[in-house]
């Protein structure tokens, strides 16, 4: 059931990337509401949260009942570091949801790492779709968030794959506000309480780093309780 060389098509065969986060999260929700199996992929690159992010996997990937899911280890992104979030030498940044420079904890080209691991499983199990929870609120920040990226990727993979492989990349989150995601995962009852955000600590959420603070404004602007623990009650 988890394996993933398995070569059995369902028709509306997707794979996710699912990090362990909110936006990945409902992502996985609206594919499956969409009539979509779902194949769940999940890599460790040395990020800081590894362990938190891998355990909220596994549990999504059990809530959301997956044919199969795969792990991969892409450690490489650590070695080459660049990002606050693979290197500790390097302070996380403190959330600036105004600002339009690239934060510390953009990891060099890493969606392209993850999209070509998720194009090689999709061709070996013929899936129709990657679906990817980026989001263009973040895109200012993170270049490879951006649709214009993904468009750009979906050719690269038409390119380089079998002519019977046809793979589209889905970004239905792509243009919805934190706010609009945390209601459509209600709507859906995505896990949201099987999420993490924080990019400083695995325990307790920080409240402060950039994706602790946008995901705290969506749930504020939502009008819903974010349900995972956070230091000094910074909800």
């Amino acid at each position: 059931m988890n394996n993933p060389q398995s070569e059995i098509h369902n028709p509306k065969s997707a794979i996710v990337l699912l990090s362990g986060g909110m936006d990945s999260c409902v992502t996985a929700a609206i594919l499956a509401s969409e009539g979509y199996e779902l194949n769940l992929l999940h890599t460790n690159y040395g990020q800081r949260t590894e362990g938190k992010e891998l355990s909220c996997f596994h549990a999504q990937a059990d809530y959301f009942k997956g044919a199969r899911r795969l792990v991969a280890n892409i450690g490489h992104l650590a070695a080459i570091g660049g990002s606050s979030l693979t290197d500790t030498h390097i302070e996380v940044s403190p959330a600036n949801l105004e600002s339009k420079e690239i934060p510390t904890s953009y990891v060099p080209f890493r969606n392209a790492n993850i999209l070509a691991i998720a194009a090689s499983w999709g061709e070996l199990i013929r899936a129709d779709v990657i679906a990817i929870g980026a989001v263009e609120e973040d895109s200012s920040g993170y270049p490879d968030c951006r649709r214009e990226f993904f468009d750009a990727f979906e050719r690269t993979i038409d390119l380089g794959t079998r002519p019977e492989t046809q793979i589209k990349i889905a970004t239905p989150v792509i243009t919805m506000s934190k706010a609009e995601i945390v209601q459509k995962g209600v709507e859906l009852n995505a896990p949201l309480h099987l999420t993490w955000s924080c990019y400083r600590s695995e325990d307790l959420a920080c409240g402060e780093c950039d994706s602790c603070a946008l995901r705290l404004r969506g749930f504020r602007n939502a009008g819903v309780n974010d349900p995972i623990p956070y230091q000094q009650s910074r909800q």
